[in-house]
């Protein structure tokens, strides 16, 4: 391999191992990775403990009867905070009895084996933070604290002293955290509620339109049939005016399904601006896009067409690209022609379409020359730029952008 290829996959095995903040999990494995780091950052306590045990101050009996504690105790608390992080949390009893277990466990350590013990009520800290409701964790985190206080008194004044503000300061940070957590859940379910309830109220819309679309063309048949059938046995002309009638209803009916199907495939520019935002992110790729563009005046298979090159853009940056960024622009330009809407998709990526225009790109060519725009599109010093144009009818000339 080359150096340039060595590159590459160093970048992406870095990618892989980075966790994507404000990101859900994609994965068991990445979600159990997350859960990891966030509460095995906390084990930095736990060398004191071990410090202690290794030493040899205690005896053969005390230092089983440590290892023996310890371990319970991070047993219980990994239990306590992967389970509560995940799906199916304990009920509020069995959280109860766990912090409570960690509390006598860390008391009984404390005042059998000596000051380096008093770190194990920072870990009651961050339980009580992280588990607790945010009314019980406001008592429960300074219990804690003036608990290890009096532990402190029999083993050792200064190392409880030391440690108290950062038992406080780290219960109540874990009790921000764990709020947090919750918006973002309650968060997320409120999201795929809103898209569900969306989802229906498309549905009745489109239920509507073609009752309104079909309801009175079928009945018009419905009618007409019915008096072709009455007119057939005597008045063989006027059945076949009636029939003459029908064909040319139900012909009108199919011209008015097709364009109400034709309006409901035709993407819109601002729904694929948000879109690509959402699949550039889920990517890996940092995406740059604006928010909403300015389509005043602009025709509809003007913007039809600068949505289907967005979306076939975004589609070759995803799959093909291996880049980390992506620049999406949209501005209106005054040219010698007329006014045009110019849609520019730029990467850094060092894939593409190889050395010539695929098929997406050349229908694409070919969807842009039926609105009247152009397409440009090939490789640049840092990546591959795409630049579609399509004419913008006669909005407001606002220039162009620097």
């Amino acid at each position: 391999m080359n150096a340039k290829t060595d590159d590459l996959l160093s970048e992406k095995t870095r990618r892989d191992l980075v966790i994507p903040l404000g990101q859900s999990a994609r994965t068991r494995r990445e979600l159990w990775r997350r859960k990891a780091l966030w509460i095995g950052v906390w084990l930095v306590f736990l060398s004191s403990p071990v410090h202690d045990l290794l030493s040899g101050h205690h005896t053969t009996g005390g230092t089983v009867a440590g290892w023996l504690g310890l371990a319970v105790f991070v047993t219980g608390y990994l239990s306590l905070l992967f389970r509560n992080m995940g799906a199916a949390p304990y009920p509020p009893r069995l959280v109860g009895g766990l912090i409570g277990s960690m509390a006598v466990l860390a008391v009984v350590l404390g005042l059998t084996l000596g000051s380096p013990w008093l770190g194990l009520f920072c870990y009651v800290s961050v339980a009580c933070g992280m588990v607790l409701p945010p009314r019980q964790a406001f008592w429960a985190i300074p219990a804690t604290a003036a608990t290890m206080m009096l532990v402190g008194l029999r083993t050792g004044v200064e190392e409880a002293a030391d440690l108290l503000v950062l038992v406080l300061l780290i219960g109540f940070a874990m009790t921000g955290v764990s709020q947090l957590v919750r918006t973002t859940i309650e968060l997320r379910k409120a999201r795929a509620t809103v898209a569900q309830l969306a989802a229906n109220e498309e549905r009745l819309r489109l239920a509507r339109d073609l009752h309104d679309l079909l309801g009175h063309s079928l009945s018009l048949i419905t009618l007409k049939s019915e008096l072709a059938g009455r007119m057939l046995p005597d008045h063989p002309e006027k059945a076949a005016r009636q029939v003459a009638d029908i064909e040319q209803v139900s012909r009108q009916a199919l011209v008015d399904v097709r364009e109400a199907v034709t309006g409901y495939r035709r993407p819109r520019l601002a729904a694929e601006l948000a879109g690509t935002q959402v699949a550039l992110t889920a990517a890996g790729i940092t995406a740059d896009a604006p928010a909403e563009p300015d389509l005043d005046r602009v025709p509809e298979e003007s913007e039809s067409a600068l949505a289907w090159a967005l979306r076939e853009a975004i589609t070759n940056v995803v799959r093909h690209s291996g880049a980390t960024r992506c620049t999406v622009d949209v501005v209106r330009r005054q040219t010698l022609d007329g006014p045009v809407l110019e849609l520019s998709v730029e990467d850094d990526g060092s894939g593409g379409s190889g050395n010539g225009p695929g098929n997406g790109l050349t229908g694409l060519t070919e969807r842009l020359e039926k609105a009247g725009g152009t397409l440009e599109a090939g490789r640049t010093r840092n990546g591959f730029r795409l630049v579609a144009r399509v004419p913008a009818g006669a909005g407001p000339d606002i220039g162009s952008r620097p």
